[in-house]
């Protein structure tokens, strides 16, 4: 019988077993370590504090660095960890792209949740809802919003808004709750501006000031009872002013002194009372009364209107 060659001979696939196993025991270890250190990681830094302050709303001051409103949140109990947190909000954009203002915690939330709502001003807030009427002038608007608005100054709106008479859109306007008197001031000014755009770039063309046309929709705005008698009115005070007589009505007492329109708005009309003014309603009256239940009567000379009145305002 032949010898067989040390060379030929057959390894043993059970002899690699202690190897394998070691590596394989290696390797689970370090996954082990892996998962531990992560979910230490994000326990430690990552993850809301256990205590978290749920239904906190905190606010974000003017001039507040990142520095401190980490320290804020970390005493607040809204983060675990401030180097986590200031991270987060320079990736999202870093320290100048924090949005100012209240912030609604209403449940628990990892840091980078955090960071990114600051970075992008989710306020987590429902919106004020404000209605301004037509014809309310500067000084109710004010006490409209220092109702509703926390940090809105009525002392200093009244100041900045003081020549803004008829300039301040009466609408239905929604504002965060840290909204103050220059956001006011800014939105319904530019509100003003978008909805009338149209309307006095027409008057403009027609050779029309658009102040005249905003102090007559102002006084229209308070002597119309509504939509009938708008245009009406609006004909028989330009036709009043176009003859030398004085306007003489109630909402701007001034008017029976003086011939001619006030100097300003009286209010802030509504674009109904704009166009109302702008596009007057031709007639042959120069005279009007509301009776006790609101409803117009007209006259064409004086002697008419004194009978209205010894007819419906007894």
């Amino acid at each position: 019988m032949e010898n067989i060659s040390s060379s030929n001979e057959v390894i043993n696939p059970i002899d690699n077993l202690p190897k394998k196993s070691s590596f394989k025991k290696i390797s689970t270890f370090f996954v082990v370590c892996l998962i531990v250190f992560i979910s230490l990681f994000y326990f430690l830094f990552i993850s809301a504090p256990i205590n978290f302050s749920v239904d906190k709303i905190v606010n974000i001051e003017e001039g507040a660095s990142l520095r401190q409103i980490s320290r804020d949140f970390k005493i607040d109990k809204i983060i675990r960890s401030r180097i986590a947190f200031e991270f987060f909000v320079i990736v999202y954009g870093g320290e100048k792209h924090i949005v100012l203002g209240d912030y609604l915690f209403d449940k628990k939330l990892a840091v980078f949740d955090i960071a990114r709502m600051v970075s992008s001003g989710e306020h987590n807030l429902a919106p004020v809802k404000v209605t301004i009427p037509e014809g309310f002038t500067v000084s109710d608007i004010a006490d409209i919003f220092s109702l509703n608005l926390s940090y809105f100054k009525k002392d200093k709106f009244l100041v900045d808004a003081k020549n803004k008479e008829g300039y301040l859109f009466p609408d239905t306007y929604f504002f965060f709750t840290d909204s103050n008197e220059e956001d006011v001031l800014k939105y319904m000014s530019n509100n003003f501006n978008k909805k009338t755009a149209d309307i006095f770039s027409e008057v403009l063309s027609m050779g029309k000031s658009k102040s005249d046309i905003l102090v007559m929709a102002s006084i229209i705005e308070k002597e119309a009872k509504g939509d009938a008698d708008r245009e009406i009115i609006s004909g028989i005070l330009w036709n009043r002013i176009s003859k030398g007589m004085p306007l003489q009505v109630d909402a701007a007492p001034d008017t029976y002194k003086t011939r001619g329109l006030p100097e300003g708005p009286i209010c802030n009309p509504g674009l109904e009372a704009i166009e109302s003014a702008v596009y007057p309603k031709n007639s042959s009256y120069l005279y009007y009364l509301h009776d006790k239940n609101g409803i117009i009567h007209y006259a064409k000379t004086f002697e008419e209107h004194k009978q209205n009145k010894f007819k419906y305002l007894r």
